[in-house]
């Protein structure tokens, strides 16, 4: 078998996992048994209740190709990481046909117990790269890693001359290119897959790879990262190590998006800091335009990509909700784009979520006057937030003032981190276009009770309510497959799966013997047509067991062009010239229908065709100094620079800005039509646009200016392929509870708790590099 995709598996164990654990995690001992296949018992169902049918042959089919592996272990727990499988800290399972089988690999690390919180670290792309890092006793200085070059099929076993403190990293340029941090605070790099290491830098806090190979990396002078907070250097290096360049001083602490480098640097006054952007590496920086805060409040880089970044700004006080700024193509000039934008401080939680099955779109949650928490999308990229419509054949719970009018609210990071009867996060995948799968609930605000599971097939514009109640959800075959097992606390023994996005749906029996379930692993991408179901059996004796279900073949004919359509994105309204325009330009798929029953296969690529649209208002954001009220369209002026000019400080010269109220959102490809009059004029006056030089600060010029000095501690996280980010928030404050309103309209329905299960914590989109507090990531 090829090992493209990462077809290997192997698993570790993990120290402790509840009964309903991670949905990805496995580290086993004992005896592994032969595949045995399922019940091939089948039920079909339409999503609204009604039968359906169409699928022949099921319960041989998926009869045929069930496979069960036991592993017999006295742990409470497992881990599973794609391409390994480990039980306990002893053991190691490896699989080359997607969890079928298992093969018991324990030796090849020498029964080495495996890190339980960065244990593994697999290559980038199709690499076949992974690296174990073991679990030494006796508090030694030195650690051990595992490396193999073939989808571990064998292992080399190097001994560290330092402790790993964090995870080793990949470099996106070259995977045999590693770095590390150790416990002694020293940035160690590698060139030859971690075969030889060297000690390049000492007093290392944070470091991270540029996306072309450069190392940045913050120091500290005198004590200590946490002590010397608002002291450090930033450096960067392009030689591993051969030579450096300073290019900040005064840090608290930086990050990379896309193509920015931000550092977020103390003033003068020592009590609030000021970020700053760099579009070169450092080599120059700006101070971003944003609001000023205090030294409680904080910014968080919610998303970044090439030409624009979502960020969140803090309101003063133990609020829990902040507003959210677009920036432009700079990275410096921002808009207002959301106000009452709920993000917790507590654990850094907030709802924003990017819709990666269609451009520009993201769902979040504001904070409501009343403490109710409500769900708002937007279509192009922040330029306007709007309710998610009402599914239908759906009625209002009691969160609503009116029995038919309501909207559709989702369930995401925050429900989960209240112990929400939330299984899963909101799910898309790029390659299934359209798709969007999450937990919600139709009312006037989110609800406590349990939810059900909604999906939208046009990149959130419609939703129908897809399984009732919570599910855990995969998908597969780039959209053409969809699989759900029920989230419960009592043992199970079906998966559910659909073949027409979610409209109908089979019931299929893969075990005459239920399990407790903890969770469904997929090959990441989508692509597969194999699912795994794992679980245990027992209470205090567990016997962990996986079931792995093949569809090829119920799903067995390569789709044709007979099975496609042409699908206009965005649309709303056929008969407008102008229908599904959206930053500037049309795009039509060619998509699935949903009543073809065949595969799209591994090699499917999604094709589309764009044609460029007129530009019109909604090709444009709010200006700085503007912004959207809810519900409305047209830009206003904000009511604090009413009667101020804008000028802002850029490159070290005054500007003064002319606008009407917008400008042109980053990316909008739109041509011709309307162009809202803005210009930015040199003032010939200098100022003051980088406090990482030793200059002093400039006195703003006016009272608008002031307006557009920043202060705080920024909080980012980059993402695999330049876009989805994660938040993190300054410590020490804890967000009042905020689920009293919601409390009551359980109580009106006679729910007995607001969550019974204790679902595990969800699984990030993307790639999320944890830090400490007010690092930025």
């Amino acid at each position: 078998m090829s090992p493209r995709g990462a077809a290997a598996l192997a698993v570790l164990m993990a120290a402790a996992m509840a009964a309903a654990g991670p949905a990805l995690g496995l580290r086993l001992r004992g005896r592994h048994r032969a595949p045995r296949g399922g019940t091939g018992a089948l039920t079909a169902a339409a999503a609204g209740g009604e039968a359906c049918g169409g699928l022949r042959g099921v319960p041989a089919a998926l009869g045929n190709n069930t496979h069960q592996c036991i592993f017999d272990d006295l742990s409470s727990s497992v881990s599973l990481s794609w391409v390994i499988l480990s039980f306990g800290q002893s053991k190691l399972y490896r699989s080359e046909d997607y969890g079928k089988t298992f093969l018991d690999i324990s030796s090849l690390i020498n029964n080495t117990f495996i890190r339980t919180e960065f244990g593994v670290a697999i290559g980038p792309g199709n690499s076949g790269k992974v690296i174990l890092t073991g679990d030494v006793s006796g508090g030694s200085r030195w650690g051990r890693i595992f490396r193999s070059m073939d989808f571990a099929r064998n292992f080399i076993q190097t001994d560290l001359p330092f402790q790993p403190l964090v995870q080793l990293s990949y470099s996106p340029r070259d995977s045999d290119c590693l770095l590390a941090l150790s416990t002694e605070n020293g940035l160690w790099v590698s060139r030859d897959f971690g075969h030889k290491w060297v000690l390049i830098h000492r007093a290392v806090c944070l470091a991270k790879w540029g996306s072309d190979g450069t190392i940045f990396f913050t120091t500290f002078l005198n004590n200590s990262c946490k002590a010397d907070l608002g002291f450090l250097e930033l450096k960067k290096t392009s030689d591993f190590g051969s030579s450096f360049k300073l290019i900040g001083t005064k840090i608290y602490s930086f990050g990379l998006g896309g193509r920015f480098l931000f550092a977020s640097v103390m003033t003068e006054k020592g009590t609030t800091r000021r970020i700053h952007v760099s579009l070169d590496q450092g080599e120059n920086w700006n101070m971003a335009q944003l609001p000023s805060v205090g030294h409680e409040q904080f910014y968080s880089i919610l998303a970044a990509n090439e030409d624009l970044v979502f960020m969140h700004v803090d309101e003063p006080g133990d609020t829990g909700f902040g507003t959210i700024y677009t920036s432009d193509d700079r990275g410096i000039v921002y808009s207002k784009s959301l106000e009452r934008h709920l993000y917790t401080t507590t654990g850094g939680e907030t709802d924003f979520t990017n819709v990666t099955s269609l451009r520009g779109i993201f769902i979040t949650s504001v904070l409501s006057e009343d403490n109710s928490i409500q769900s708002v999308i937007t279509f192009d990229r922040g330029g306007q937030w709007v309710p998610l419509r009402k599914p239908k054949n759906t009625t209002c719970d009691s969160t609503a003032r009116s029995k038919d009018e309501c909207s559709l609210h989702i369930h995401a990071s925050y429900s989960i981190s209240q112990k929400l009867n939330v299984p899963m996060a909101p799910l898309s995948e790029p390659n299934a276009v359209g798709i969007v799968i999450a937990h919600g609930s139709v009312g006037g605000a989110i609800s406590v009770m349990p939810p059900d599971v909604y999906i939208s097939d046009d990149g959130g514009y419609t939703w129908a309510r897809m399984l009732e109640g919570p599910h855990h959800y995969s998908i597969l075959d780039s959209g053409g497959l969809i699989v759900a097992v029920k989230h419960s606390s009592q043992p199970i023994n079906a998966i559910e799966f659909s073949t027409d996005e979610g409209q109908c749906w089979y019931r299929y029996l893969f075990s005459k013997e239920p399990i407790f379930f903890t969770g469904l692993a997929s090959e990441p991408g989508a692509r597969s047509m194999t699912v795994s179901v794992w679980g245990f059996r027992g209470s205090f004796f567990r016997k962990w067991v996986s079931y792995t279900i093949d569809f090829s073949e119920l799903l067995s004919r390569t789709c044709e062009d007979k099975d496609y359509t042409i699908w206009l994105a965005h649309s709303s309204d056929p008969g407008d010239p102008s229908d599904g325009c959206i930053l500037g330009y049309k795009e039509q798929y060619r998509r699935l229908r949903k009543s073809s029953v065949c595969r799209n296969g591994r090699d499917y690529v999604v094709t589309k065709q764009p044609s460029v649209c007129p530009c019109t208002l909604q090709d444009f954001l709010c200006d700085f100094g503007y912004y959207r009220p809810e519900n409305q369209s047209v830009c206003v002026e904000q009511p604090e620079l009413k009667g101020h000019d804008l000028e802002f400080c850029l490159y070290g010269r005054w500007e003064l800005l002319r606008t009407s109220g917008y400008r042109k959102i980053p990316g909008d490809q739109c041509s011709g039509g309307e162009s809202p009059a803005r210009e930015e004029t040199d003032l010939k006056k200098k100022c003051t646009s980088n406090l990482l030089s030793p200059s002093a600060l400039a006195a703003p010029r006016s009272p608008a200016a002031a307006v557009l000095a920043v202060g705080t501690a920024l909080l980012l996280t980059a993402a695999i392929a330049g876009l989805l980010v994660k938040k993190y928030v300054c410590g020490g404050r804890f967000l009042v509870q905020r689920y009293s309103v919601l409390q009551q309209h359980a109580e009106a329905n006679d729910a007995e708790t607001i969550d019974a299960l204790g679902p595990p914590a969800p699984a990030k989109p993307g790639y999320h590099d944890d830090s400490d507090e007010d690092l930025l990531e």
